[in-house]
């Protein structure tokens, strides 16, 4: 079956009328597109549409949207009673619950319902496209469109692609979802697809962290939140997404990966499942929500006071970092003299201690080395606008030593988080295993440079997409910190991808062409 790019789509179907079922018959009702929605259970149905019009309304209510267009939107939205009153429709959406054999055998009942012609799309976060259709006569019909929660927000949608899903199919599919104004990414159906998959170590790495006592969870967020520049932190994220959910796609991932270490779960995060700790809806997951008690605060060093005015130099190539370059030129560091582009990492000289980029080896080791008091620094997406810096400090350094350098952030306005000798910290850890998995995604051509990248900025708001900020590291920095990591734990989970050793080895680059 050969389908027609100009296939027009005036009437959506969307089967299910839970959370997501319901925001994408919004999005699509919003571009002025016929919907057609039916659920089995007709009491979940009218109690979604009830919702959703008394919260389109209040917008009408609080000038955050117009009257005429909301009641010409809902007046899209038609209830259908039973599959066969949505064989007009040139495109269904199908967001029921997570089982395989439901879905199949909704797509099956429609394939005798449905003109020929009708393209069928899952919104399934985890399960396999391929897998969907392959009790289809034409299984080159079915695609994955996996919208985010809250779809009619946000801005990503993952087309996927079957191993029998037509071209066409995907074509249309991203036309459509550009003109609801969304980001399209087109990708090969996978475990996890891309944000799913390539997301486990922003959760993993604060996780493993914390399961190693290194700091609590309210000063592991900030790391990652306030010194690092993510919208949230992993622990705090999870706790939000419910920890059920959250545990169900690692493991997902997990198993469909052959157990891969890489996406190892956490001992700590199944044992909060188990003990019903889900998170904010259950009041309790790695924060407790009792409106009584304010939430905890991170730690952050003390304000230090120092008799004497520190001796600063700064090393290496801090045009990786124009920010942090801006930074210390705005508080009188000279910059000047240094050389661009070098593979020495950022670093900095106050008075006798080096302070220096992590590179995944401890500060502790480093001091070994150079014989002198070693402070390392984390990564971060925005220095000068990043409210904390965290820092970790070698075991041999003195008390005054650790406080001139922690003097020393504090001079440019900074707030302080000391973890302790912790190779790679934290941010730098997490995004060397996020570049990793993006490039894996991009080695095996699941998904374009640019598909991954749009994929992880939009659908959960990284501040720059992994394989950008590689480049801006620079792989072979990359590559660094994951070998290190390996050595330190002697564990596989941070083997450097192939395709990340060609990369830092100058042998290929990375395209970020939109894909054809």
């Amino acid at each position: 079956m050969t389908l027609p790019l100009n296939l027009a789509i005036n009437t959506v179907a969307v089967i299910g009328a839970g959370t997501m079922g319901i925001g994408i018959a919004q999005v699509a009702a919003s571009a002025g597109l016929r919907v057609l929605l039916f659920d089995v259970n007709q009491e979940v149905l009218r109690h979604s549409l009830t919702e959703m019009t008394q919260r389109l309304n209040k917008r009408v209510e609080q000038g955050k949207a117009q009257a005429v267009a909301t009641k010409e939107m809902l007046n899209c939205i038609s209830v259908a009673q039973s599959l066969p009153e949505l064989s007009e429709a040139q495109l269904v959406i199908e967001a029921v619950a997570e089982k395989l054999e439901v879905k199949q055998t909704i797509f099956s009942e429609l394939e005798g319902i449905c003109n020929e012609k009708t393209i069928f799309a899952s919104n399934t976060s985890s399960l396999s496209i391929t897998a969907i259709g392959r009790q289809l006569t034409h299984p080159e019909r079915l695609a994955g469109l996996h919208f985010f929660n809250p779809a009619p927000v946000m801005k990503l949608v993952e087309v996927i692609r079957g191993l029998e899903t037509s071209d066409t199919v995907i074509k249309q599919l991203k036309e459509l979802t550009l003109s609801f104004g969304k980001v399209p990414v087109i990708c090969r159906s996978t475990p996890g697809f891309i944000v799913n998959r390539v997301a486990r170590p922003f959760y993993a790495e604060t996780m493993r962290a914390l399961e190693e006592q290194i700091a609590s969870p309210a000063t592991l967020d900030s790391a990652i939140r306030d010194a690092g520049g993510f919208a949230m932190g992993p622990l705090q994220l999870t706790d939000l997404i419910g920890h059920d959910v959250n545990y169900a796609v690692t493991e997902s991932v997990f198993q469909a990966f052959g157990y891969d270490p890489r996406f190892q779960t956490s001992l700590m995060q199944l044992e909060l499942v188990q003990a019903g700790h889900l998170g904010r809806k259950s009041k309790q997951g790695f924060y407790h929500y009792d409106d009584n008690k304010p939430q905890p605060l991170p730690l952050v060093a003390e304000k230090i006071h120092l008799d004497q005015p520190l001796n600063i130099k700064a090393h290496g190539d801090w045009q990786i970092f124009p920010e942090f370059a801006q930074l210390l030129t705005e508080n009188g560091i000279s910059l000047e003299g240094l050389t661009q582009h070098s593979e020495q990492f950022p670093t900095l000289i106050v008075n006798d201690v080096i302070i220096m980029l992590t590179n995944g080896e401890l500060a502790s080791s480093h001091t070994q080395i150079q014989k002198q008091a070693v402070v390392h620094f984390d990564l971060s997406a925005n220095y000068l606008t990043a409210k904390a810096i965290t820092i970790s400090c070698a075991a041999q350094n003195n008390t005054q030593q650790n406080q001139q350098a922690i003097a020393f952030f504090q001079s440019l306005g900074k707030h302080v988080i000391v973890l302790p000798d912790y190779p790679a910290l934290l941010t730098m850890r997490t995004v060397a295993m996020l570049c990793n998995e993006a490039l894996d995604i991009v080695n095996k051509g699941i998904a374009t440079a640019l598909d991954t990248d749009n994929a992880m900025c939009f659908g959960v708001n990284y501040p720059k997409g992994p394989l950008a900020w590689g480049i801006q590291l620079g792989w072979q920095r990359v590559l660094s910190v994951l070998e290190n990591l390996a050595q330190f734990y002697g564990d596989s989970r941070y083997r450097p991808n192939p395709l990340l050793r060609q990369l830092a080895a100058g042998y290929q680059s990375l395209s970020f062409k939109e894909q054809p």
